[in-house]
């Protein structure tokens, strides 16, 4: 259906949770175009891939100038796996202790466990081709929400 009535840019990315991804657009009757961006099916997956591409995509399009979320540099409090080769956002808590950023994982990182996101207020970022960051290593992390108190 999606071929027959517009097309698609790319339908995969590089990057867990969330890798299948389309994004495209649509012909309408009178020629124009409409962009669309197919979300993944789990759920945490999806909200992830709605936080890079969609809600950038969305703001843009708008003609929001700042829509870009805040990015820190975090002491990882917990040893990340990445356990594909893909680029990897770890859903974390971020605070503030004694001058840094720290963030903690908000526990298992499985695409389909909601607690996970509903915890977090930021996804920390593990580079493709990175097995792993140790603890105690510096990382980017991607803000979703505001600080969390201290410890």
């Amino acid at each position: 259906m999606l071929l027959k009535e517009g097309d698609v840019g790319f339908w995969t990315v590089r990057m867990r949770p969330g890798k299948p991804l389309a994004f495209g657009s649509f012909r309408r009757p009178d020629g124009r175009r409409v962009p669309h961006i197919g979300l993944p099916g789990n759920p945490v997956s999806s909200m992830v891939a709605f936080e890079l591409f969609g809600r950038p995509s969305v703001y843009k399009l708008s003609g929001r100038d700042n829509w870009e979320r805040p990015h820190l540099r975090v002491k990882l409090e917990d040893r990340l796996v990445n356990p594909d080769g893909r680029r990897f956002y770890a859903r974390a808590i971020v605070r503030q202790r004694e001058g840094r950023y720290h963030a903690s994982l908000t526990g298992p990182q499985g695409s389909g466990i909601l607690t996970s996101m509903a915890l977090a207020n930021a996804l920390v970022i593990c580079p493709e081709d990175v097995p792993s960051l140790p603890r105690g290593e510096e990382a980017d992390a991607l803000m979703l929400g505001p600080l969390a108190p201290e410890a």
